[in-house]
C-alpha cells in the first residue's frame, strides 16, 4: 500500500515549501517531494546566495570610496574565493532553516524525483534509482524553472555558463560577456565589474532591463556605463567560439559584426520550465506555450492536481509562487481566498542602483486608455540621499487623472526594493495620489521621494 497524505507537492521551492507549511497549519497531512536541496533554486542557487554576493560587492565599493566619506582606507583587498564561500553559507544556512519549519510543522519530507500517476499517485525515483509510489486527494507541481539555453549558446560550464555556475566559480574572470540584461544579467554585472572583471552586457532589446520603464532603463544604462560596464543593445549573439584559451564573441549590432574576446560568457536569457518527465502526458493534465494551464485557484484540468510558479502562466518570481502557493492550499481547504491579482506584483532588482516596480508603465497606461498625471522625483533633491552618498536615480508614479487611482510606480536607487511596498500596499487600498501627498512621510527618508513624486504629479511638489 501506498502511504497517504492529504496533500503531497512536487518541488520545495518558495512556491513548494510555503505550500506545504500552509496546508500543514491548515490540518492537513502533507509530504514533500524534493530531487535536490530543500529551498529549490531560489534559496540555494537564486534570490538568496545572489544577494549575498551583491552584499559583498556593495561592501566592497563602499571600501573603495571610503575616502568620499571622510574616511582613508589602505591596502583595501577583494578575496574572491571568501566572497563566494560567503554566499555559500548563507544559502547553507536558509535551507537548514527549511528543514527546520518542515519538522516543526510536521511535513514528511521525501528525497527524490516526483512524477505524477494516474489515480492520485506520485511516484518518486530515489538517487539510487529505487522508485516508490505515494498517495495524496491532493497534488501540487511546483517544479520551477532553470536557466534558458540559446541553439547557438551552448552552456558547456566552463567558458559558457549559467548563473549557477556564476555564483561559484573558482577564481574572478578577467572578463566577461553577459547575454541578456534582465535581473539575472544587470544583477551579475554589478557583482562581476564591482570586482574588478571587465564587463560586456549584450542586449537583444533597445534598452537594458527591457521589462522597466523605459526612463528606468536609461538611467541604470547611464549608472552603469560610468561604473565602467560596456553596454551593447540593439544586438545579438550570432555564435562563440571557445577554441582558443578565450572565448570569441561574435555579435549582430547595429553598425555590423563585432568579434568580442573574453575569458567567460554569462548566459542570462531568462527561464525555461522544469516539465518534463513528470507525468503531465500520461496523466493529461494540459500545457499551452511550456505552461501548466490552470484556473485562478491552481486548479489543472485534472481533478486533484494543481500547479503553482515558475510553470503557469505570470511572473517568474520567488514572492508569486509562494502568494500562489497560499491561495492555491486555502482553497483546498474551504476557505474563499481572493484570486492573485497580478497587476499588483512588484519586481525587484538588486543590481547597484536598485530597481523596484509595479503597476503600469507610463507607455502601458496610454496603451490601456487612461489619461494620466505622472511625478518624478530625483533622488539628487533628497537629503537623505545626499547624505548617504546615494544620489542616483529617482521615483517616478503615474495616477489616473480622473480618480486619482494609483497605476503604477518605477524606482530606481539605493534601498528602492525596501521601498516599493508601501506602493504595493496603498494600491491594493486603493489609495489616490491626494491621499498619499497627505500622508506624513518621516524625513530624512529615502521614502519622502514617493509623497514628493505623488505631489509633484498634483503640481504640489515643494523639493524641486
Amino acid at each position: 500500500m501506498a502511504a497517504t497524505f492529504d496533500l503531497i507537492v512536487i518541488g520545495s521551492g518558495p512556491g513548494g515549501y510555503v505550500a506545504a507549511i500552509r496546508a500543514s497549519q491548515l490540518g492537513m497531512k502533507v509530504a514533500v517531494v524534493e530531487r535536490s536541496e530543500l529551498g529549490g533554486i531560489c534559496l540555494n542557487w537564486g534570490c538568496i546566495p545572489t544577494k549575498a554576493l551583491l552584499k559583498s560587492a556593495q561592501v566592497y565599493d563602499y571600501i573603495k570610496h571610503a575616502a568620499d566619506y571622510g574616511i582613508t582606507v589602505s591596502d583595501a583587498k577583494m578575496n574572491f574565493t571568501e566572497m563566494i564561500a560567503r554566499s555559500r553559507n548563507v544559502a547553507g544556512g536558509m535551507s537548514k532553516g527549511i528543514q527546520f519549519l518542515f519538522k516543526k510543522n510536521k511535513i514528511e519530507q521525501i528525497a527524490g524525483f516526483g512524477k505524477l500517476k494516474k489515480g492520485n499517485l506520485v511516484e518518486v525515483t530515489s538517487a539510487d534509482g529505487k522508485k516508490a509510489d505515494y498517495s495524496a486527494k491532493h497534488i501540487i507541481l511546483a517544479t520551477g524553472g532553470r536557466a534558458r539555453e540559446l541553439p547557438n549558446l551552448k552552456i558547456d560550464g566552463q567558458k559558457v555558463i549559467e548563473y549557477r555556475k556564476a555564483m561559484v566559480l573558482e577564481k574572478k574572470p578577467e572578463s566577461m560577456v553577459i547575454v541578456g540584461s534582465g535581473a539575472i544579467g544587470v544583477e551579475f554585472a554589478y557583482v562581476y565589474n564591482s570586482v574588478g572583471t571587465k564587463v560586456t552586457i549584450v542586449e537583444f532589446l533597445p534598452n537594458i532591463v527591457p521589462n522597466e520603464d523605459e526612463e528606468v532603463s536609461k538611467q541604470l544604462e547611464k549608472s552603469y556605463r560610468k561604473a565602467g560596464i560596456d553596454i551593447m543593445t540593439n544586438s545579438s549573439v550570432d555564435s562563440v567560439d571557445t577554441s582558443g584559451k578565450s572565448c570569441k564573441v561574435k555579435v549582430k549590432t547595429p553598425t555590423g559584426e563585432q568579434v568580442i574576446e573574453c575569458e567567460i560568457v554569462l548566459s542570462a536569457v531568462g527561464v525555461s520550465t522544469n516539465l518534463e518527465g513528470i507525468g503531465l502526458e500520461e496523466t493529461g493534465v494540459k500545457v499551452e506555450q511550456g505552461r501548466v494551464v490552470v484556473d485562478d485557484f491552481y486548479q489543472t484540468n485534472v481533478p486533484g492536481v494543481y500547479a503553482i510558479g515558475d510553470i503557469v502562466k505570470g511572473p517568474a518570481l520567488a514572492h508569486v509562487a509562494s502568494a500562489e502557493g497560499i491561495i492555491c492550499v486555502e482553497k483546498i481547504a474551504g476557505h474563499h481566498p481572493q484570486p492573485l491579482n497580478y497587476n499588483n506584483i512588484p519586481g525587484c532588482t538588486y543590481c547597484q542602483p536598485e530597481i523596484a516596480s509595479v503597476g503600469y508603465t507610463e507607455k502601458a497606461a496610454k496603451a490601456a486608455g487612461y489619461e494620466i498625471k505622472v511625478g518624478k522625483f530625483p533622488f539628487s533633491a533628497s537629503g537623505k540621499a545626499s547624505a548617504a552618498g546615494a544620489k542616483d536615480g529617482f521615483v517616478k508614479v503615474i495616477f489616473d487623472a480622473k480618480y486619482g487611482e494609483w497605476l503604477g510606480a518605477h524606482m530606481i536607487g539605493a534601498n528602492v526594493t525596501e521601498m516599493i511596498a508601501e506602493v504595493v500596499v496603498a494600491r491594493n487600498l486603493e489609495t489616490t495620489g491626494v491621499e498619499i501627498i497627505k500622508s506624513v512621510h518621516p524625513h530624512p527618508t529615502m521614502s519622502e521621494a514617493i509623497m514628493e513624486a505623488a505631489a509633484a504629479a498634483y503640481g504640489e511638489v515643494i523639493h524641486i
